[in-house]
């Protein structure tokens, strides 16, 4: 009995706090609205023409990263269009791979997407043979590793595939949780379910981050 009074207590509390959210909804929705019937012609007027303002930024943002090459996915032959690359955008994935290492073309199938998908971002791949002063000065020590870059300074790494769940069949959502300097739409202090999976509901953000140099799993080349 006591057991069943505990419940029933337990669903009138969350039935009033339910409605008092809906309430505090409806109280906002009805301030909108207000505002909106107060307005006059000419403020009507200007509140379009900022929306519409805000729109022409938008597509001219967008059309100045799509002139940088944001919105593909490629490849830089040298060191020297490296450091361009990451002098001209503001936030820069770059992919460290070699031909031989069967898991950076999983990546590429990723990074694909994501580059279609962040056009805020440069997604780039670099053959570590052909840049031996970065992977120096980077300590890129596993291959594949990202290199997270925003204004000029790397920012985070993904080394392997520790972070996406020590699988090949990570989800793209999975790297793209991974990657800090993207724009995940979803909850960051929660992994994309496969991850959830691999690692159990307490895994996070913050514990999911590595330390750079270390070789994380036999399937990774070290350089």
């Amino acid at each position: 009995m006591e057991a069943d009074a505990s419940v029933d207590m337990f669903s009138k509390v969350l039935e009033n706090q339910l409605l008092q959210s809906a309430k505090l909804v409806e109280e906002h929705l009805d301030s909108e609205i207000q505002k909106l019937d107060q307005m006059d012609k000419d403020e009507l007027e200007h509140l379009k023409e900022k929306r519409l303002e805000a729109l022409r930024k938008a597509q001219q943002q967008k059309q100045e990263w799509l002139s940088k090459g944001h919105g593909e996915y490629r490849e830089i032959p040298s060191e020297r269009e490296f450091f361009q690359e990451v002098k001209e955008s503001k936030k820069v994935v770059c992919h460290f791979y070699r031909d031989s290492t069967f898991r950076c073309k999983i990546l590429d199938r990723h990074l694909a997407i994501l580059a279609k998908k962040h056009l805020e971002t440069t997604f780039l791949k670099l053959n570590v043979e052909k840049a031996p002063f970065l992977c120096e000065r980077l300590r890129i020590k596993v291959i594949p590793t990202l290199a997270l870059l925003k204004d000029g300074k790397t920012q985070d790494y993904v080394v392997g595939f520790t972070d996406l769940g020590n699988t090949d069949d990570f989800t793209t959502e999975t790297l793209e949780w991974s990657s800090d300097i993207l724009n995940y739409s979803g909850n960051l202090m929660e992994p994309p379910f496969q991850s959830q999976k691999k690692f159990g509901t307490n895994f996070t953000k913050v514990e999911k981050k590595t330390i750079q140099g270390k070789k994380y799993d036999s399937d990774s080349d070290d350089d």
